[in-house]
């Protein structure tokens, strides 16, 4: 806990919730990352976060670490405490068995059991509550949580290593490796904390990759193969693992009735989608992934499937490694195929970019610029 003899700003003590919040990453979704201070004399008395799905909020943590000095102090937290029985009681209630006179909330949460009501409650009680203080960084450290509520859809985020020419693979195919061991390790952290990783087919039979996280995350993902009619190999790495690591083969109409049976017997899920241009459907797919309440969805490849999901408009977030080398060649894959924009105008842009140098490769990642919600 902080003890500085200077008091902090309302924004510090936030500042301070919301770096709580970010350890729960990984851990606690499909719920939001919450992290919550309790305030007393200028000087943080406790401190907690949602640590893990279905276990104590992170208010109660803060509580709990607070003890007596929480009477008559102030709770600073990412989110509004909840007020309903989910998987642990309502945090409303704790908060005031402890005292506390005020409530500061980054913003309301659009949870419909939650939504004002927690406020509410408090308010009712006699506790101050306000809003506000830190909201922006509230909204973007829970934008998967935000868009799985309002739209039912995960949080795609679309990863790749290319070259200085925007190469993901030789003109022969090969693409081992372009990236070195530095961004290797963090694509394995990033596939760590995923719901889901999407590969295309294409990829899968040139590569016969894992797609797992090596060491293991916070999270195991799906593995997805989008795989129309059924071309996966019954001797490649993802079907000989598949009862060991969930693996979704996404198929259309015209995979065989056979082919499906022995993915089946191998331990798969086959998904049958609407087709697309003869494809397997981002949008129904997405749709499907929200229903199963997954939160972040990483697509790695190839070519055509980032194509297709971005001329769907489907990725919200980039993660991109770019090795300080060319392969040129005009039969190279590039990066992302799929249609594309016919005008420089209509390019996609990207907000909220950073760039960090891994050994040597340059790492890139930004959002998608969205229209105000």
């Amino acid at each position: 806990m902080l003890s500085d003899a200077q008091p902090l700003s309302e924004y510090e003590w936030m500042h301070r919730a919301l770096e709580l919040a970010e350890r729960g990453r990984g851990f606690v979704e499909p719920n939001p990352l919450v992290g919550a201070v309790v305030v007393r004399d200028g000087q943080i008395v406790g401190e907690g976060w949602h640590q893990r799905y279905g276990e104590a909020h992170a208010e109660i943590h803060a509580l709990a670490a607070a003890g007596e000095a929480a009477r008559e102090a102030t709770l600073y937290v990412t989110l509004e405490p909840c007020c309903h029985h989910g998987k642990t009681p309502p945090c409303t209630e704790a908060i005031l068995r402890a005292g506390i006179r005020r409530v500061v909330a980054a913003m309301p949460d659009p949870f419909p059991a939650v939504a004002g009501k927690g406020a509410e409650q408090l308010r009712q009680a006699g506790v101050t509550v306000e809003f506000g203080i830190g909201e922006a960084e509230a909204r973007r450290l829970n934008a998967p949580y935000l868009k799985l509520l309002t739209t039912g859809r995960p949080w795609v985020h679309a990863k790749w290593a290319m070259t200085l020419d925007g190469k993901i693979a030789t003109r022969s195919g090969d693409s081992r490796w372009i990236s070195n061991e530095a961004s290797r390790r963090r694509v394995h952290e990033l596939r760590g904390r995923m719901d889901a990783i999407v590969a295309g087919i294409g990829t899968v039979l040139a590569d016969n990759p894992q797609l797992t996280a090596r060491p293991p995350g916070s999270r195991t993902p799906t593995r997805i193969v989008l795989d129309s009619q059924g071309r996966i190999h019954d001797d490649s790495i993802l079907i000989q693992t598949a009862r060991t690591t969930p693996t979704l083969v996404a198929a259309t109409d015209r995979l065989p009735d056979a082919k499906c049976a022995a993915l089946q017997a191998h331990g798969c899920e086959v998904l049958r989608l609407p087709s697309v241009e003869r494809q397997a459907s981002v949008a129904a797919l997405l749709a499907e992934l929200g229903r199963r309440r997954f939160t972040n969805v990483l697509v790695e490849g190839g070519s055509g499937v980032f194509g297709s999901f971005l001329d769907a408009a489907a990725i919200d977030e980039f993660h991109v490694f770019i090795a300080p080398r060319l392969v040129g060649g005009a039969a190279a894959t590039p990066a992302v195929g799929g249609h594309g924009v016919e005008r420089m105008a209509e390019a996609l842009r990207l907000v909220e970019w950073r760039h960090e140098v891994l050994d040597g490769d340059l790492y890139v990642t930004g959002l998608t610029q969205r229209p105000p919600t």
